[in-house]
């Protein structure tokens, strides 16, 4: 950026417009913050710099750097670290700067974005129904900021009729099935592209939908398989209108021998393997989780896609004060 367009920004950033949109995006961080207060969950601090045990499914995506002598990554999720206080708390989260090395700067994608997480224990049931209550918390605190909708010129009546009837519930399969006939059809073992998300959720009423149940062999090593049904794990992304995937989430496998094996045949792995990382890099979760057998849950939610959803808008760069891409650097 050269000097003038730094300036036009900065002055552009404090408009009337964007003021409202960081009203918004400060009143779904409090909904948050006020849900896991009122139900017992411990704030944690995670690492934003990190060993590989910070990484999602694609390692691609992560920014390495050096840390004293030692190779480290900016992280992309606190999971592992929120899972290990779960013995002690029961109930945990936290919110932190999420980091994805990623080459397209597009409607969708950010190459940093908050992320509210939170694990707990229990299993996959209970898992849908916390993260719509903790989504419903913050769209709700975020409609009250009437003054900010009216300022973006935005109604709040479709996010009332979200708040007013439970999600939609699908599972990978039965999407599949629904995608089935049309341009967008799309094959077992495969993830879903942002417009079968978004046709499915409008099949569905135009509103929040949980899609559950994905393929094992697409997921992030230490989802739970379904215990009849292996070819899948206990998962579920929740699917919003206008954003598309918002939040992921799963049970998490307890089995030690289990979660070593998935560890070891997942395409995460192998990719690891010829950067030269082994087992031992992972070593001290897996002793964990063999030491702490618990069966708990969890996910993380976008706060990005969540703000694009609430304002009705295509682009989730419009919601973000400074939206990190490829092409941008502040």
């Amino acid at each position: 950026m050269d000097p003038s367009t730094i300036q036009d920004w900065f002055f552009k950033e404090n408009g009337e417009r964007a003021l409202a949109r960081d009203t918004i995006n400060d009143a779904l961080v409090w909904g948050a913050r006020d849900y896991f207060r009122n139900n017992g969950f411990r704030w944690v601090e995670v690492p934003t710099i990190s060993r590989i045990t910070g990484a999602c499914e694609n390692v691609d995506t992560l920014y390495a750097l050096t840390h004293g002598k030692s190779e480290a990554y900016l992280a992309q999720t606190g999971q592992l670290y929120l899972e290990t206080k779960i013995p002690g708390h029961k109930k945990v989260w936290t919110i932190m700067q999420s980091s994805r090395n990623e080459q397209r700067a597009d409607a969708r994608h950010l190459n940093q974005f908050t992320l509210v997480e939170f694990e707990e224990l229990g299993g996959f049931a209970g898992l849908l129904e916390r993260i719509e209550a903790v989504v419903k918390a913050m769209m709700a605190a975020a409609i009250k900021e009437e003054a900010a909708f009216s300022t973006l010129e935005k109604s709040t009546e479709e996010v009332e009729g979200w708040l007013a009837k439970p999600f939609g519930r699908i599972t990978y399969r039965d999407a599949l099935r629904l995608l089935d006939g049309t341009r967008l059809e799309a094959r077992f073992g495969h993830d879903l592209g942002a417009a079968e998300e978004q046709y499915v959720v409008e099949k569905l009423g135009q509103k929040p939908t949980f899609i559950t149940n994905y393929p094992t062999a697409i997921k992030f090593f230490n989802m739970r398989q379904h215990p009849e049904y292996p070819a899948v794990v206990n998962s579920a992304d929740l699917i919003l209108p206008y954003a598309g995937e918002a939040v992921g989430s799963a049970e998490r496998e307890n089995d030690h021998a289990r979660l070593v094996r998935r560890l070891k045949e997942s395409p995460m792995f192998k990719t690891l393997e010829k950067r030269g990382k082994t087992i031992d890099d992972f070593l001290p979760y897996l002793e964990f989780v063999k030491a702490h057998p618990a069966l708990h849950s969890g996910c993380g939610i976008g706060l990005a896609r969540v703000t694009q959803a609430v304002l009705g808008e295509k682009d989730i760069r419009t919601g973000v004060p400074y939206p990190l891409t490829a092409e941008t650097l502040y």
